[in-house]
């Protein structure tokens, strides 16, 4: 089997991080979170993928050659112009004519079982198969519900949340049938939430799996961070952190913390730096960022080669590539 992942968005949530490289580059325990999504590929046999890019993406091709080291057949299909969520789907038609074939969201971390979604699928005869995920607040997303035997009744975009029929909503993983993508048109842009989904719903041909498998949408800073937090402490299990703890810190080589300075359940990227003093608390610090003497970072991102002047203090924020925060600045 194949997987298409959608890497083609902008990132606009996440910017200023994203101004320079797509979200899906960003990392999670140091290590970029398409590499994560790999390992969930990889861990149920698949070991064949396509990228859908659009936005940045020539700085995917750093990404083929890891792909190859790690046994996987990576492929990318570019689009000029982003033609929507289906429209990228189509575009790689010729890729997996006559296949059923894994399709994700791009910006999504989780570790769900795709081997039992799959074999949900098969046994239900679905044209097309999605993962739901459970969540506190449905009103800010759009909720899914379903019969008792998985088949989707429609789709309810933010519903009061007293009024919502469930909180099961899109996780963005979808197991889909080739014919999937004869119902887009070529050349369009084509949404699969507003237009090629609801058009399966009225074919009775769409199902859902629930799930309580671990899931983030890694789509803001805040929930970038979340995620990285999680690794660390073990909610997310990957093999980036083989031992995970409360308070844990991560570092890449070559990144230095100096003896009186304080770290704690942070991740730092490769060549980053801690001075003297410092305190540095539930944070990612991205390649060649430097938290410098007595200054204070908690709960944000550095971008790389970020820098917090000596004695300044940051907290709640996401930092773009090489800029500086200054005193008085947070």
């Amino acid at each position: 089997m194949k997987a298409l992942i959608l890497t083609g968005g902008f990132g606009t949530r996440l910017r200023p991080l994203t101004y320079t490289r797509p979200k899906h580059l960003l990392p999670i325990a140091n290590v970029a979170h398409i590499e994560h999504v790999f390992d969930l590929l990889q861990r149920h046999g698949i070991d064949e993928a396509v990228l859908l890019t659009s936005y940045l993406a020539e700085a995917f091709y750093e990404v083929l050659g890891r792909a190859a080291g790690r046994g996987m057949k990576l492929e990318v299909k570019h689009e000029p112009e982003p033609l929507g969520t289906a429209g990228a789907l189509r575009n790689a038609h010729d890729l997996v004519a006559g296949d059923t074939f894994f399709a994700f969201n791009g910006d999504v971390l989780t570790d769900v079982d795709l081997s039992a979604v799959l074999d949900f699928h098969r046994n239900r005869g679905a044209e097309a198969s999605l993962v739901l995920t459970p969540v506190d607040d449905p009103s800010a997303y759009g909720v899914v519900p379903t019969e008792p035997d998985g088949r989707v009744l429609g789709f309810i975009e933010k519903p009061p949340r007293d009024q919502a029929p469930t909180n099961l909503i899109n996780a963005g993983v979808y197991v889909l049938e080739s014919s999937v993508l004869d119902r887009i048109p070529a050349g369009q842009v084509y949404s699969a939430e507003r237009e090629l989904f609801p058009a399966i719903v009225a074919d009775a041909g769409m199902y859902a799996l629930g799930t309580d498998a671990y899931w983030m949408d890694i789509g803001t800073p805040e929930t970038l961070l979340q995620a990285n937090l999680d690794a660390l402490e073990g909610r997310y299990l990957c093999e980036a952190v083989p031992e995970p703890a409360s308070g844990l810190s991560l570092s890449a080589p070559g990144a230095e913390i100096a003896a009186s300075a304080r770290v704690s359940s942070t991740c730092l990227g490769r060549d980053a730096r801690v001075e003297a003093g410092a305190v540095v608390e539930r944070a990612v610090l991205l390649p060649g960022a430097i938290v410098g003497r007595g200054a204070t970072v908690k709960n944000a991102t550095l971008g790389e080669g970020a820098r917090v002047v000596p004695g300044a203090y940051l907290e709640g924020a996401a930092i773009g590539d090489n800029k500086t925060v200054e005193l008085g600045n947070n």
